[in-house]
């Protein structure tokens, strides 16, 4: 993707405002309709959060052997989808994230509301978290990145 560059954070931003306004309006819809937004968990915050633990855990043996510091040999396999998953997962934490800002959008704009304010709370630490979860994508995509030799010859 992008010439061997892999995913932006542009990208990034771009699916989250994507999804967001799409959930948004969704959403809006479903509350003109005289529903409540739906419940959220504060397990799923923390189910997010270990996955992005998960993802960057997957890449630390990819940049150990890339670094030369492995004690092992690494499959070329492990390493395409190590970096996959990372950008599964920066693509996936993006998209989450525009689906529970626009929850949170619509609780603030609704705060009053009975359990309003205790739900506000957990979305958003399901955005943050879905932050984190990209953020580690990102991070293990890096750590998957393979710089092109240096050509001190000069030759092309």
């Amino acid at each position: 993707m992008n010439d061997g560059r892999g995913l932006r954070w542009s990208q990034l931003v771009a699916l989250a405002l994507v999804v967001g306004l799409l959930s948004w309006i969704g959403w809006r819809f479903y509350l003109n309709a005289g529903h409540l937004l739906g419940p959220a968990s504060w397990v799923s915050s923390v189910l997010i959060v270990a996955m992005a633990i998960l993802v960057i855990g997957a890449g630390l043996p990819v940049r150990r052997f890339l670094r030369g510091e492995a004690r092992k040999t690494l499959s070329p396999i492990r390493a395409a989808r190590t970096l996959v998953l990372a950008q599964a997962a920066a693509l996936t934490g993006s998209a989450v994230l525009g689906w529970y800002a626009a929850q949170v959008a619509h609780a603030l704009a609704d705060v009053d509301l009975p359990g309003y304010r205790a739900l506000l709370w957990r979305l958003l630490a399901l955005t943050a978290s879905s932050l984190v979860l990209a953020g580690a994508g990102m991070l293990t995509q890096r750590m998957c990145r393979v710089d092109p030799p240096n050509d001190s010859s000069g030759s092309r």
